[in-house]
């Protein structure tokens, strides 16, 4: 009758089940002599049993209830009850009881049960109330020990915004239906293959679209159920530019996601509560490989644990980054198989944290996937974004000047797919150019892209970066200009060369750049030339947070394309 999640529904049946017959009961009481002691007997019993249904029922409404309906005792407590009941009221209903005496031409009840039937529904009665206690015990029992897990757990410091659900991760982007297809099914047959490598490491250069791949690969194997933790790395922020935090931060979302795992770490904790102060690696033994390798005898347990690690490149330390690469390539545990998936930028430090591992992972270098068929995917991408670009301009102006539904046309958009092969982040940053209704319309936008590309061979960079920053000096006078030139050098540049970052109020103290020059060139800049790669707020709270180091390397180019 009871499924787990219908407990609550079939706890309402069984109470007006016993209700029903409680007052059969009384009624059979009245008018039959010749049972009184079996039907007093067989009242009071049911009596009991309405009354523990409905303080289950109330616990059930409770703030405790969707914990206590994921029982399986007391599912099958409530099903024996509601059974052995409904036999009960069978027996009892009146077109059953009544026989007719000849005499009086009356009809009048007849107790329909010998003792020893009255006795054993009694028994069963007595049995599904006690089973239905018990079950209640053990499910208390079980919040509370949670309750003091989550307490134990409490005490692991974690890297705020690091896993790919969090507040920070918000707005960033998945992949979109249709695209990155056959990579996704290839990482989704590396985790569920038994004999694959326990790392699989995704390579690529700047703006392949790592970070996405690691937040679609999270939130699917999320979904599945077998997403053990994420960790998605950031340079420059405290918690998440090192491995102060990750094995901890790891750990306490494993207690979260894996069932059974929160027991063995807690027993880790109060074992050693010195722990998170340990090494890495003996973080990462006791916390996370021992704990998944217990709770392995588990029926629940699932058959492979996936951990997502986005960013190696990130880490503030070289050292760090090859030490990650070493533990997790050591990681075995039989049940459930850990599948740890790492990404970064083909950099010196992880090549050669790699090569000390050979034959313990599996790799993709993303700038080796065919040109065709990323560029199928950068024209799904730009369909959708000009298709958000196109609704937003609509809503905001008349009749007249509405683009067609078809706009910008797929000659337009396969030319800029062509343009951005391999990088999707050049895409990212037309559209964002594109739907910048600051400085003008859509098509005017797209309109001085298109003219830029048309002007002759120029480079990536360039091409992504060029409109944005000649649309800086356009329309201003050469004062205007020279000045423009001028704070976009100071303010960008020192921006790059900071080894950390500092935040907008900070950096324009260090700089004496003035509270309008602020508002008007660097948050401009930062915004519009470099948004792609810097984070930031106007109001001067946020690190402006330099992300890709190519930027560094071609800045004297960028300084050219202002000239």
């Amino acid at each position: 009758m009871a499924e787990a999640l219908g407990v609550a529904s079939s706890v309402i049946a069984v109470a007006d089940l016993s209700a029903k017959v409680f007052s059969l009961c009384l009624q059979y009481s009245r008018e039959v002599k010749n049972a009184k002691d079996d039907i007093k007997r067989l009242y009071k019993e049911v009596a009991a049993f309405q009354d523990t249904t409905e303080k289950l029922k109330a616990l059930l409404e409770g703030p405790r209830g969707k914990e206590l309906r994921a029982s399986q005792q007391l599912v099958s407590a409530i099903e024996d009850g509601h059974s052995t009941l409904g036999k009960v009221e069978q027996q009892l209903q009146p077109s059953t009881g009544r026989k007719a005496m000849s005499r009086f031409g009356v009809r009048a009840l007849k107790w329909p049960f010998e003792s020893k039937d009255v006795e054993g529904t009694i028994e069963k009665l007595e049995r599904c109330r006690g089973n239905i206690s018990l079950a209640l015990n053990i499910d208390q029992t079980v919040i509370l020990q949670n309750v003091d897990d989550r307490t134990t757990l409490g005490q692991l410091p974690i890297a705020h915004g690091a896993s790919f659900d969090s507040k920070a991760e918000e707005h960033n982007p998945t992949c979109l239906p249709n695209t990155r297809e056959e990579l996704l099914k290839k990482i989704d047959r590396w985790i569920d293959d038994p004999k694959s490598k326990t790392i699989f490491w995704l390579n690529g250069m700047a703006g392949t679209g790592k970070s996405t791949i690691s937040r679609t690969v999270a939130h699917s194997r999320s979904k599945r159920g077998d997403l053990g933790a994420s960790f998605f790395i950031k340079r420059g922020e405290i918690d998440r530019g090192n491995l102060n935090k990750l094995m901890s931060t790891l750990a306490h979302q494993l207690a979260l996601s894996i069932p059974g795992v929160a027991f063995f770490i807690n027993k880790a904790l109060d074992a050693n509560p010195a722990i998170v102060g340990k090494s890495v690696k003996e973080q990462f033994e006791k916390l996370i490989q021992g704990p998944l390798s217990e709770v392995a005898a588990s029926p629940i347990a699932p058959s492979s644990v996936v951990m997502v690690i986005d960013a190696l490149d990130e880490c503030d330390q070289e050292t760090d980054i090859r030490l990650l690469i070493n533990i997790f390539s050591q990681a075995k545990t039989l049940r459930p198989y850990l599948r740890v998936f790492l990404t970064s930028r083909p950099e010196l430090p992880i090549r050669l944290g790699f090569s000390e591992v050979q034959g313990s992972y599996q790799d993709l270098v993303l700038h080796d996937i065919p040109a065709q068929v990323v560029e199928h995917d950068i024209i799904v991408f730009l369909d959708d974004e000009f298709k958000k670009i196109r609704h937003d301009f609509n809503m905001t102006v008349g009749d007249e000047r509405k683009l067609p539904p078809d706009w910008p046309g797929h000659p337009t958009v396969q030319s800029l797919a062509q343009m951005a092969v391999p990088l999707f982040i050049f895409a990212a940053t037309v559209c964002r150019f594109v739907g910048d209704r600051k400085r003008d319309s859509p098509p005017i936008q797209l309109r001085k892209v298109l003219d830029y590309e048309s002007k002759g061979h120029v480079s990536q960079l360039d091409r992504t970066y060029g409109p944005v920053l000649r649309s800086l000096i356009t329309d201003v006078s050469e004062d205007d200009k020279t000045q423009i030139i001028k704070d976009f050098k100071m303010i960008i540049g020192s921006i790059i060369i900071l080894a950390n970052p500092l935040s907008v109020w900070t950096l324009s103290q260090l700089l004496e750049v003035d509270h309008e020059v602020r508002n008007t060139v660097c948050v401009s800049c930062a915004a519009d030339c470099v948004r792609t790669y810097a984070a930031y707020l106007s109001q001067g709270r946020a690190d402006l947070r330099w992300t890709v180091q190519s930027w560094r390397n071609a800045y004297p180019q960028s300084s050219n394309m202002l000239a």
